[in-house]
């Protein structure tokens, strides 16, 4: 279609100086003759417009949809919208832990295919061994899993779980913490002892 109005453009372009040439007396004529060739051109492009639009959308055999069909590809195109744009969000926020989005097709009375179901893989597991990166990588689990303005029961189920291992790492963080901290002030008393002696000695 775009190129298709590139060359009607064109061409009325072209037509323009070849109308310059014409001598004064006849342009007048001419003149009258365009105004009206004009007019007659824009009534038949409302015309042709109506009539386009009176048609409406077509099937895939060109034939002119029925008010319900119309109404059904209607619904198919925002759906597909719907369901891409939540795929999507799911994809945006959960950057590498997210893979590509599948999605479930239903042919449209254009012939066309519109999607009407989608899915995004996503990982997550825990990281074995590193409570603080579960936890970083949960917290943008549970971001992505609930990414979309309407999550579905399954985004929910996803984001329970990673919640679930969240407070997990965060109890198993802790307990490191408490280890490391133990060992560090059983390490600074076993220090204290061992060099006391010989403080006493160099006394």
């Amino acid at each position: 279609m775009a190129v298709s109005s590139i060359s009607a453009v064109s061409l009325s372009a072209l037509a323009l100086p070849a109308a310059s040439t014409i001598s004064p007396r006849v342009e007048k004529n001419s003149d009258h003759n365009t105004s009206d060739s004009v007019s007659t051109s824009l009534n038949d492009t409302d015309s042709s417009e109506m009539n386009g639009a009176e048609a409406g959308p077509k099937k895939a055999d060109g034939t002119p949809m029925a008010p319900e069909e119309i109404q059904l590809l209607e619904q198919l195109k925002q759906t597909d919208r719907e369901v891409r744009q939540h795929e999507m969000a799911h994809q945006i926020a959960g950057g590498a832990y997210t893979g590509g989005a599948s999605y479930e097709y239903e042919v449209g009375p254009d012939g066309k295919r519109y999607a009407v179901a989608g899915e995004v893989p996503i990982d997550y597991g825990p990281v074995p061994g590193d409570p603080q990166a579960t936890i970083e990588k949960m917290q943008t689990v549970i971001a992505a899993a609930m990414a979309p303005a309407d999550p579905s029961p399954k985004d929910h189920q996803v984001a329970a779980q990673a919640r679930q291992y969240l407070l997990e790492a965060k109890l198993e963080a802790a307990m490191q913490r408490i280890e490391m901290e133990q060992a560090r002030t059983s390490g600074q008393t076993s220090l204290a002892t061992t060099t006391s002696p010989m403080d006493e000695q160099a006394a």
